[in-house]
């Protein structure tokens, strides 16, 4: 049974492609480029205490590994060792970058 927010049911490292896809349980699938992904990161490193999240607009990002956080998130390994940034299922789904989701959030 489908929960309030939609639950992912793959994601997948394209590495070639250098994207991340995410197949979500209601039929949609967001697909983040590394770049994108890496510049949301929402650890405090990245974006300090500030209310809102604010795009680093980093280039050249290449991701080595995606572990699962509970059921909740995933943690991305970033090739220059940055780890620390826990992407919660809800985030991931307002950061789609879709057209339909309102397009990639800058």
């Amino acid at each position: 049974m489908m929960g309030v927010h939609p639950e992912p049911v793959e994601i997948r490292h394209e590495q070639k492609a250098r994207r991340v896809v995410v197949s979500w349980d209601d039929g949609h699938s967001s697909i983040f480029p590394l770049d994108y992904l890496r510049s949301w990161c929402p650890c405090a490193s990245c974006q300090g205490h500030a209310p809102d999240a604010k795009y680093l607009g980093l280039e050249g990002q290449e991701l080595v590994h995606v572990d699962g956080v509970g059921n909740y998130a995933i943690s991305l390994t970033w090739q220059d060792g940055h780890n620390t940034g826990i992407y919660s299922f809800r985030l991931l789904r307002q950061l789609c970058p879709c057209g339909a989701c309102g397009g990639a959030k800058r």
